[in-house]
C-alpha cells in the first residue's frame, strides 16, 4: 500500500479553486441569460403596447392610415415583429414578438377607447 506523504496533497487547492471558478462562471452565465430574457420580454411588451396604441389611434380616426400596417411599422421601429393584429369596434389587440437566443418572446397588448365609451355604443 502506498503511504501518503505530506507533499502528496500539493496542488489540490488549485484543483479546488478551478472547480469553484468553473461553477461561478456557469452560474454567472445562467444569471446573464435570465436577465437577458427578462429584458427581451420587456422590449416585446413595450413594442406590443406601442403598436396597440398606434393601431387604436388610426382606428379611431386620430391619425390617417390603416390600423394593422401602422401597428407593424411601430413594432418594427421597436425591434419586434407584429405576429398578430385585430381591430374590433376600435379596440386593437396586437401580438409582438422578437427572438432571444433562438427562442421566440411574445407579448400581447390591447388599446382602444375607454370602457364607458364602448359600453354606450
Amino acid at each position: 500500500m502506498k503511504e501518503l506523504r505530506p507533499d502528496s496533497q500539493r496542488g489540490s487547492a488549485t484543483v479546488l479553486a478551478l472547480g469553484i471558478v468553473a461553477a461561478l462562471t456557469c452560474l454567472t452565465g445562467g444569471v446573464i441569460a435570465v436577465a437577458g430574457a427578462t429584458v427581451a420580454k420587456q422590449r416585446a411588451m413595450g413594442a406590443a403596447d406601442l403598436s396597440a396604441l398606434a393601431a387604436a389611434d388610426v382606428a379611431s380616426g386620430a391619425h390617417p392610415g390603416s390600423p394593422c400596417p401602422e401597428a407593424e411599422r411601430v413594432a418594427r421601429a421597436n425591434g419586434a415583429m407584429l405576429a398578430a393584429c385585430d381591430v374590433v369596434r376600435g379596440i386593437a389587440t396586437v401580438t409582438a414578438s422578437l427572438d432571444y437566443l433562438g427562442f421566440g418572446v411574445d407579448a400581447q397588448a390591447r388599446a382602444g377607447p375607454s370602457q364607458s365609451k364602448t359600453a354606450s355604443r
